[in-house]
């Protein structure tokens, strides 16, 4: 009996993927298009930036939420703050108004969306890279990124900075990041952000968290992390477990606070 069905179900998928051919060749012809035009990009990033404030609005802050618009933190500012890969989304929406903010976003092409988004929130965007795993060996784009985030901070400005290496180990902090701290004598602020209506993207590699609205919102900023100008090797691999450990047990807090009374 199985042997008669199973020659349907094949012509149903072949008929299926058929039908699927004209909108794929359709989308192939215009995916580049829409790439390479500006207007495009900034329309599409206009209407992410209108999602996230729409996301924030319908999220009221979870008890014990951090406070980050007054002034609690401004003994430490300016400072760099560290968000990990996929969870960084809200970051944006959720930054002080008027408070200047400079945040580092890679220098690839998928990544050009996302600097034109934080931009449409009076963020300045750096491109490049900086969570090497061998601080002494950032590629020239990396370098000048963190040449850019030392003078930010030197103006007075806070700056942003994805702590994990793209495509690496999720959630374990990179040396960039560290070596920014050393350089400018600044202290990292481990931030999570975080919704309790949220779907996350198992399959990507950084478990990309996407945030939904009518639910409420938490802001967790962990043990600040300060790296001494004379740092060896050995002082930095420390303070880059300190930095991750900061981070996730932020994270970690973040979501207990969004989720409690679920």
């Amino acid at each position: 009996m199985e042997q008669e069905l199973a020659p349907p179900r094949a012509e149903n998928t072949l008929a299926g993927h058929k039908r699927n051919r004209p909108f794929k060749k359709a989308w192939r012809k215009i995916r580049q298009p829409l790439a390479e035009s500006r207007f495009a990009k900034g329309a599409i990033a206009s209407l992410f930036a209108q999602a996230l404030r729409f996301i924030r609005l319908t999220n009221p802050p979870a008890k014990g939420s951090a406070s980050i618009s007054g002034g609690e933190y401004a003994d430490l500012e300016p400072g760099i703050i560290a968000l990990w890969h996929g969870q960084h989304i809200l970051a944006p929406v959720f930054y002080p108004q008027g408070r200047p903010l400079v945040a580092m976003v890679s220098r690839s092409a998928d990544a050009e969306l996302n600097a034109l988004m934080v931009e449409k929130f009076g963020i300045e965007a750096v491109r490049g890279s900086g969570g090497r795993e061998n601080a002494r060996h950032l590629d020239k784009g990396g370098a000048k990124a963190l040449i850019a985030l030392k003078k930010a901070l030197v103006a007075g400005k806070n700056v942003a900075m994805i702590a994990d290496i793209p495509h690496g180990t999720p959630r374990d902090a990179g040396l960039g990041i560290v070596l920014l701290a050393r350089l400018s004598g600044r202290p990292i602020l481990p931030a999570a952000i975080t919704t309790s209506r949220r779907k996350i993207l198992e399959r990507s590699w950084d478990k990309t968290t996407i945030n939904l609205p009518f639910g409420r919102s938490s802001i967790v900023v962990g043990k600040p992390v300060f790296v001494p100008a004379d740092a060896d090797d050995a002082e930095m691999e420390r303070k880059r477990q300190e930095v991750t450990d900061s981070l996730n047990a932020a994270t970690e807090r973040a979501y207990k606070l969004a989720d409690a009374g679920k």
